[in-house]
């Protein structure tokens, strides 16, 4: 449980410590063994790196809430389930 609770604190600090990177790129660190992950997930899904991939996750939970103002109780849940499934959790 400390394991878990020190990977959700890492990954928090990770996005608190994007670093720009030219105008329309930014860097993005995540703890290696959830980049591992994500590399094993994707190994025969059609997306070329992880990169292409967590952008492609985080452009669809955006644009899913994005016409909405307010996400309900249900809708938080679902999606914390959902980065949860794919190990940011």
């Amino acid at each position: 449980m400390l394991t878990q609770h020190t990977e959700n604190l890492t990954f928090m600090n990770s996005i608190i410590r994007m670093k720009q990177m030219g105008s329309d790129r930014v860097t993005l660190k995540i703890p290696r063994p959830l980049y591992n992950k994500i590399k094993a997930v994707i190994e025969e899904s059609g997306f070329s790196s992880v990169n292409e991939f967590v952008v492609y996750v985080l452009r669809d939970l955006v644009s899913a809430s994005k016409d909405k103002k307010e996400l309900s109780a249900e809708e938080i849940e679902a999606i914390r389930q959902r980065l949860k499934s794919l190990g940011y959790f």
